[in-house]
């Protein structure tokens, strides 16, 4: 059976060349095998190296897979000081592979992918990359959206009431079996739902470890990845998401950070963390801060439910892996249901 997502040099070749200035002579398309949602190749040319991105083929859940978005926010921030990768080109649904996908360049330097950092130099260079993490997160939070063109990227206002409700639908259409902690967690969301308190800026979705390269030689964030939940909404809802990476057992297929004895090796804590995103944005505290962690776990729960869904339809980027979602579900849920009962 052929790969659904291989990709022919032929087929593309002629079509990127004519669409992209200076493209020449792809030599070697190559998938990248991390990631779920979109599939990514590698495309060598003598002109050099790009990063192709596609949605998948198959079926595809309503409002998921939005190439398109991502193209559009990092083409956007790059005149912002965020970092990203320069972007390239767009191609439309009825590309020559038959489905939407965007070329940016290739940025060389370190992804890691252990939050526990084992192939930092030192407990220094820890210690800055999770500073440095934190300081484009807040910088992030803090683009003038409007000047960036992105006033009509999402609708200000009621975010968690919003994703809630998109997120409770994905995940109902992407159900295979009842998770009593899901339930549990699902009913709790929507009794304890937080006011809306008026802040607004643009949000990443993913914003984690594994979403960023890093510069070859120093602890410095130079391309910030995988845009497609972006949107405008809440940046506590990136916070907190981040800060699950405290709490799942670092024996997961998640590398979280439990269990890790953080202090020993040079990470902060999630105090630590939350304090100095605080300090940047100018900003005393977060209240609410369980039930933004709650919705985040419950978020990121739904988010696997729908990997799993399409590894048994056949359509995941990287099957075999998917399949080990459908067990995330049932953690992800369980941590959640464990922070709520205990406040913290």
């Amino acid at each position: 059976m052929s790969d659904p997502n291989a990709l022919e040099i032929d087929t593309l070749a002629p079509y990127l060349e004519a669409e992209i200035p200076g493209f020449s002579e792809l030599a070697d398309i190559k998938k990248f095998n991390a990631g779920q949602s979109n599939p990514t190749y590698l495309l060598t040319t003598q002109s050099g190296r790009y990063v192709l991105r596609a949605k998948p083929p198959g079926e595809l859940l309503k409002s998921a897979h939005q190439v398109d978005r991502e193209f559009r926010v990092m083409k956007a921030l790059g005149a912002t000081g965020v970092p990203v990768p320069n972007m390239v080109h767009l191609a439309p649904e009825d590309s020559p592979i038959g489905r939407m996908f965007y070329v940016m360049d290739f940025v060389d330097g370190r992804i890691f992918w252990d939050p526990a950092l084992p192939d930092a130099k030192d407990n220094a260079e820890r210690k800055a990359i999770y500073d440095d993490m934190n300081r484009v997160l807040a910088a992030l939070h803090s683009v003038d959206f409007e000047a960036a063109g992105l006033a009509d990227f999402g609708r200000p206002g009621s975010y968690f009431d919003r994703q809630f409700a998109r997120w409770s639908s994905q995940y109902r259409a992407s159900e295979t079996g009842r998770i009593e902690d899901m339930e549990t967690l699902l009913d709790w969301l929507e009794a304890n739902a937080v006011p809306d308190d008026g802040l607004v800026s643009l949000v990443h979705g993913d914003y984690r470890l594994d979403n960023m390269i890093f510069a070859p030689d120093a602890p410095k964030v130079v391309a910030v990845l995988d845009w497609e939940l972006s949107t405008l909404g809440h940046p506590y809802a990136d916070l907190s998401y981040q800060c699950m990476q405290w709490r799942l057992p670092h024996t997961s297929a998640f590398k979280g950070l439990g269990g890790v004895d953080r202090k020993r090796i040079g990470l902060p804590s999630e105090a630590e963390y939350v304090e100095a995103y605080c300090e940047r944005r100018g900003i005393a505290g977060i209240d609410n801060w369980t039930y933004y962690l709650a919705f985040s776990f419950f978020r990121l729960a739904a988010i696997c439910q729908g990997v799993y869904k399409r590894a048994l339809d056949g359509n995941a980027s990287n099957p075999e892996k998917a399949k080990t979602y459908g067990e995330a579900v049932k953690l992800l849920a369980g941590l959640a249901v464990e922070t709520i009962k205990t406040g913290k």
